[in-house]
């Protein structure tokens, strides 16, 4: 899911000042909107901009992503990777690998991202890395398990984003208002509002990006 907060006017305004699409992800983001009908996942032109400039920022060594989807975000992240950087990405579903593949392999990242396909809660303790930047973007329900999994995978001065914490404008409406999902983001939001490891702004960008440094282990 994503809906855009911002009308579509201003979303197109912003996307017309934001630096263009390079040609893999411009072909990417038309395959997935022809061939998949949850094509609205797509992290997308602005979002994948924000993405590839905090990374670029930030010059992390390693990446870990929860959630590939058809590796546009993966593409963008990896983009201020180092020479010899890793971006690790996990997805579940195996039907997703062959395009994410092709489009990282386009893209010239075939040789720093590493894709893992299964279950996140059992992929990451087996990864012997420490993270400069993670990104979340997975199934809602379980975001704070992934929070509390990552965290001392994650040096002081590293970096969480949590995409979707808007959830579609819902984490604002009553409680008995809000769908399940809503009601695990908001949670999640909770958690990070009373988590004093980490300071952190919530960015409402497309459908909300929570963004986290690590202060203290």
């Amino acid at each position: 899911m994503t809906r855009l907060l911002l009308s579509a006017e201003l979303n197109a305004y912003a996307e017309r000042y934001t630096s263009p699409e390079t040609q893999v992800l411009a072909a990417l983001n038309r395959e997935t909107n022809v061939k998949r009908s949850d094509s609205v996942m797509l992290s997308g032109h602005l979002q994948g901009g924000i993405l590839s400039m905090f990374s670029h920022m930030i010059k992390p060594r390693r990446i870990l992503e929860i959630g590939t989807y058809t590796g546009y975000s993966a593409i963008c992240l990896a983009a201020g990777l180092p020479a010899d950087g890793i971006l690790h990405t996990i997805d579940i579903d195996e039907e997703l690998y062959d395009i994410a593949d092709k489009y990282i392999t386009q893209a010239g990242l075939r040789s720093n991202i590493v894709q893992h396909t299964g279950k996140a809660v059992d992929i990451i303790p087996t990864l012997q890395e420490q993270f400069d930047l993670v990104f979340i973007d997975a199934d809602k329900a379980n975001y704070s398990v992934y929070y509390d999994i990552v965290f001392d995978k994650i040096p002081v001065g590293g970096y969480i984003i949590a995409d979707n914490v808007l959830y579609d404008g819902e984490v604002i409406l009553p409680p008995n208002q809000q769908g399940r999902n809503a009601r695990a983001i908001h949670s999640f939001n909770e958690k990070a509002l009373t988590d004093d490891r980490v300071e952190r702004v919530l960015m409402p960008v497309r459908d909300g990006l929570m963004v986290m440094r690590k202060l203290k282990g």
